[in-house]
């Protein structure tokens, strides 16, 4: 499509690589730039793994990898100077802030003269924003910031005075994830019937320990439904020996981290979320659009804006071991629930779509000529 909008706008994020916020950001990029937009894209760390259009400025390869105060240093510099020569009419931040030092050098000397759009991922306050509440108030009461749930919004608008809150939900290419999903992954073919988690293995966050207690817990391996786990992460070992010491070792496949692992979710009979916490699980919206069914723990935030429980999969009180072995039963042996899910899982997510997403999008960027 051919860029016929002059205004440009400068998406910065922390890297275009594994992590749901940094697949957003990329997301987002191939948005503004469908809607018209000359489109940057700023990382500030070196990895590219996701696909994202327009002109990217890689702060990240342009330093030393150390991790020193001259780096970091360097790479304000570059950044000032990069933002000021291109005169962006806005800034898209979808970084993490929470270092003090640098969100007051962001706010107050980087994006002091462009208008900004701050995007919330999480809705753990430790992952989104600086540990003082008088700080956060100070440097963000005034500006302009959408999350990626409700929840999110209604819980930092709040605390932090922010007057200008928006919500605009996570973006998905349901046509490319379709497509993407018609490869054969094989694993079909090792076991009939299989559930999924897909992520990272990061058991503080995605709590996995909880997954497999009531994986074990459960009829499912006794019904020879095996779990199939796709990713990794800094505590594959320890779960895969946690595995090990349940006696799931026969009933657990570990296949480690794919690029697309949409072949092997839509053969799944459901996905399984057990986070602590999210912002907005992308792996929820992804399976249904697949018609794979999820069953999540009502962990904040995300889930219970996207499954309807007991219409396209099942939501469950987090941390219950019982209730989670329960859910998966529910799905094995209640056919109707599971066939009525199925059946409204694409519908449900439409509202998710790219295409309406970026009407979203247009509105707020369009709205800040009037603020």
């Amino acid at each position: 499509m051919q860029n016929n909008n002059k205004k440009k706008i400068c998406v910065v994020t922390s890297s275009l690589d594994k992590g749901g916020a940094e697949k957003s950001s990329a997301t987002l990029t191939n948005i503004l730039y469908d809607l018209g937009y000359e489109v940057h894209v700023v990382t500030i760390l070196p990895e590219v793994e996701y696909q994202y259009s327009g002109t990217l400025y890689n702060l990240g390869e342009l330093t030393s990898k150390s991790n020193s105060f001259l780096v970091k240093l360097q790479k304000f510099k570059n950044l000032k100077k990069y933002l000021k020569a291109h005169d962006f009419e806005c800034v898209i931040d979808n970084r993490y802030r929470v270092l003090a030092y640098r969100e007051f050098v962001f706010s107050k000397y980087l994006y002091n003269s462009i208008p900004v759009i701050y995007v919330l991922h999480n809705y753990v306050q430790e992952k989104t924003f600086t540990p003082y509440k008088w700080l956060n108030i100070f440097l963000y009461k005034n500006e302009t910031f959408t999350a990626v749930s409700k929840e999110i919004s209604q819980r930092f608008k709040k605390e932090f005075q922010i007057k200008k809150m928006h919500t605009i939900y996570n973006a998905f290419d349901f046509k490319e994830i379709k497509n993407k999903a018609l490869a054969t992954s094989g694993f079909e073919n090792e076991f009939e019937k299989y559930i999924i988690f897909y992520g990272r293995i990061d058991d503080q966050h995605k709590n996995l320990t909880l997954l497999l207690n009531s994986y074990k817990e459960s009829e499912l391996p006794k019904q020879n439904i095996k779990l199939l786990i796709l990713g990794n992460g800094e505590d594959y070992a320890t779960i895969v020996q946690y595995t090990k010491t349940l006696g799931l070792e026969q009933d657990v496949i570990f296949k480690g981290f794919t690029t697309n692992p949409y072949p092997y979710v839509k053969k799944a009979m459901f996905t399984m979320l057990t986070s602590r916490h999210e912002g907005f699980p992308m792996v929820i919206p992804e399976s249904l659009a697949l018609a794979t069914p999820v069953i999540s723990v009502d962990c904040t935030s995300g889930p219970k804006e996207v499954i309807v429980n007991n219409e396209n999969g099942l939501l469950v009180k987090n941390y219950d071991t019982k209730a989670l072995a329960k859910a998966m039963n529910s799905f094995i042996f209640d056919k109707a629930l599971y066939l009525r899910c199925k059946g409204n899982a694409q519908k449900s997510v439409e509202k998710f779509s790219v295409e309406n997403i970026s009407k979203d999008w247009k509105k707020l960027i369009e709205s800040l000529n009037e603020n």
